[in-house]
């Protein structure tokens, strides 16, 4: 095989790697900078889950939000009103 014809293929494969790269790179970044993220799998945090701190419940809120308010972990148990104490806290 010649010179030209090794360079040629190599140009190729690094096209083939960049397109592969970004095609990556695309699957990655999407939906990590919108105002929420779903995960399809579980989740392992190895330092900590940082949870929003208020000083009265939030009145918006969706079934599943978790909130500290005042200095109480609670849970939403109902859409837009019921904020409940997760759990034996003291």
């Amino acid at each position: 095989m010649d010179k030209d014809k090794k360079i040629t293929q190599l140009e190729e494969q690094i096209i083939k790697l960049q397109n592969q790269l970004n095609d990556l790179s695309g699957q990655f970044y999407r939906n990590n900078f919108t105002s929420s993220q779903s995960f399809n799998k579980a989740c392992v945090f190895n330092d900590r889950l940082r949870v929003p701190v208020f000083n009265s419940a939030p009145t918006v809120s969706e079934v599943g939000d978790i909130a500290c308010i005042g200095t109480t972990l609670y849970i939403c148990t109902v859409a837009n009103a019921t904020w409940t104490v997760v759990g034996t806290q003291s």
